[in-house]
């Protein structure tokens, strides 16, 4: 131990490249000495996005009589409204309740959503009241048919 070299470092793991420079300072100091600095960007680096897009996206939106996209109901926006206001939410309160952004709330009171299957069944739930099927605007746990 007493041989040990106090300027001597030893890197245990992975090394990284040689002729590599990552800090910006390193960069920098590169171009001012007129060194060669070639800049790549990974693709999607550091974001969530989705790997691949459905094939119909670029039809869906051109937005065509034929084929476009469906949206929720006024009818079942102001049901939502109407069960939101019976309640005393605002729209941030029925947000949080749910787990989605106001934003959603408000699309879809709105009547400019795209109909959600998860956050129907959601917002069913928190309101208390159907908001698909023929049986719109009855309690949830109403009586069963036999």
């Amino acid at each position: 131990m007493a041989e040990a070299d106090w300027e001597e470092v030893t890197y245990i793991g992975h090394r990284a490249k040689a002729n590599q420079l990552r800090s910006k300072q390193a960069i920098n100091s590169a171009m001012r000495s007129g060194a060669e600095v070639d800049t790549s960007k990974k693709f999607a680096a550091g974001q969530n996005k989705q790997s691949s897009a459905a094939k119909n996206t670029a039809k869906l939106d051109r937005e065509t009589e034929e084929l476009h996209h469906e949206h929720i109901g006024l009818d079942v926006a102001k049901l939502i409204q109407q069960g939101r206001q019976s309640k005393g939410f605002t729209q941030k309160d029925l947000a949080q309740k749910i787990n989605e952004k106001q934003q959603v709330i408000n699309e879809y009171e709105s009547g400019r959503a795209i109909p959600n299957n998860q956050v129907m069944g959601k917002l069913e739930r928190a309101l208390g009241i159907k908001l698909r099927g023929k049986d719109k605007g009855l309690p949830v746990g109403g009586p069963k048919k036999k």
